[in-house]
């Protein structure tokens, strides 16, 4: 075998300008890939990081039927106190949990005392609700992020409607669950940016007064939300809670909880696929690229080389080792164009990573893309290409073991 390794390695370096184009081709090609992996996986998880850390969480709980309607807030599919307690009794069991705020959210009026317009309200309490959303802070564009009795943040698009400001006097309107109607003055403590641009009704109250404009004599939960130590580990600790949650059933025998992923709560997660999606077909490109690229060069190989191979057939060499020269010779070039790839995509992302390359998301400017290339993808794009470089040269190398040695030493 070492014999044959030396052959076809003589072999490549005998057509020195054919073998260069093609591994530069496969070089050129695996560094593209690579590194539109790194970029897009970066602005991927920026994306994702952004919907998260600011809005969503990780995961979030809610009763059975409540995201199916949540338009309306209904606050008649509020968790009560006790399954509250029974979810705070789960997410202690899960190591992984770094952090939950427990939401009582309900539709509302919004009011300067001259015009009025709707709200959507969280209450929540405010060190749970950072601690869980680490970015919440950065959506404050005015006043402070903190969220104190008797205060409420309002979205941007309310302040500069209604033109109310940091310290103004405003009165918030809900009507309770029996129907009947109550409000309460507030002070505004800060103004809110949106995490998807200029829209978002979402104010936020301290969890006690929102349970005093609703009149609840004790606590209730319209939603908890959940962040965790590691986010890979989202899946895993999804399926564990609804494992501990499972045993909670109604009055029907359904559960009474209803576990998801930020995945299954915001529309952003089709454009995280999509990115998935580009990715896949970038990587066919370059299987595509490879094997005609290789094919090509063992097919010329042996067009040029076939007295060659009718002078090693006729000295009683096996077809199998002449098939096994030209498989080896494709492998070689896979191995050279994969490790060249390898280098020039790190060069490359080396270069982006101090370049400080900015962008904007939404309504936060500045963002610095970071991307950064994975062990596992450059071990797979290799792979891919490796193998893809032998299967190449299969049909040529079959091709050359079943010449008649008279008839190839014949050609000219």
């Amino acid at each position: 075998m070492s014999k044959l390794i030396k052959i076809a390695v003589r072999n490549l370096f005998r057509y020195k300008r054919r073998t260069l184009l093609t591994s530069s081709l496969i070089a050129i090609g695996v560094m593209f890939v690579l590194v539109f992996v790194a970029v897009a996986g970066s602005f991927k998880y920026m994306m994702v990081g952004q919907i998260t850390d600011s809005m969503l969480g990780h995961l979030q709980v809610h009763k059975r039927g409540y995201v199916a309607s949540i338009d309306s807030l209904p606050l008649t599919l509020n968790l009560t106190a006790d399954e509250a307690a029974t979810l705070e009794s789960a997410l202690g069991q899960i190591p992984e949990i770094e952090a939950f705020s427990s939401r009582l959210k309900f539709g509302g009026m919004f009011s300067n005392f001259i015009e009025t317009t709707n709200i959507r309200i969280n209450g929540v309490y405010g060190e749970e609700e950072i601690a869980t959303l680490p970015l919440f802070p950065s959506r404050v564009v005015e006043g402070e992020a903190t969220i104190r009795k008797g205060e409420i943040l309002i979205p941007e698009l309310l302040a500069n409607g209604l033109k109310v400001t940091v310290g103004s006097n405003v009165v918030v309107i809900a009507t309770n669950r029996d129907g009947s109607v109550n409000g309460r003055q507030f002070v505004v403590g800060g103004i809110l940016a949106s995490v998807t641009g200029p829209g978002g009704r979402d104010g936020y109250l301290h969890i006690e007064d929102a349970m005093e404009i609703l009149r609840l004599d004790e606590m209730e939960i319209s939603e908890v939300a959940i962040r965790l130590s590691d986010f890979g580990r989202l899946h895993d600790v999804n399926a564990r809670l609804k494992q501990l949650l499972s045993p909670e059933l109604d009055m029907q025998g359904k559960p009474v909880f209803d576990v998801r992923t930020w995945e299954g709560l915001s529309p952003f997660y089709n454009i995280a696929r999509m990115i998935d999606m580009m990715t896949f077909f970038i990587r066919l490109m370059l299987i595509a690229i490879v094997l005609v690229s290789i094919m090509n060069v063992m097919i010329m190989a042996v067009f040029e080389r076939i007295r060659e191979i009718g002078t090693i057939a006729a000295i009683g060499t096996l077809p199998g080792t002449i098939r096994s020269l030209f498989l080896i010779e494709g492998f070689a070039l896979g191995v050279l164009g994969a490790v060249v790839g390898n280098v020039l995509a790190w060069v490359v992302v080396a270069i982006l990573s101090i370049s400080n390359v900015s962008f904007n998301f939404g309504r936060e400017t500045g963002l610095v893309l970071a991307p950064r290339l994975q062990v596992e993808d450059m071990l797979l794009i290799s792979v891919i290409v490796i193998i893809v470089s032998v299967v190449a040269a299969l049909q040529p190398a079959i091709k050359a073991s079943r010449m008649e040695p008279v008839e190839a030493l014949r050609h000219v």
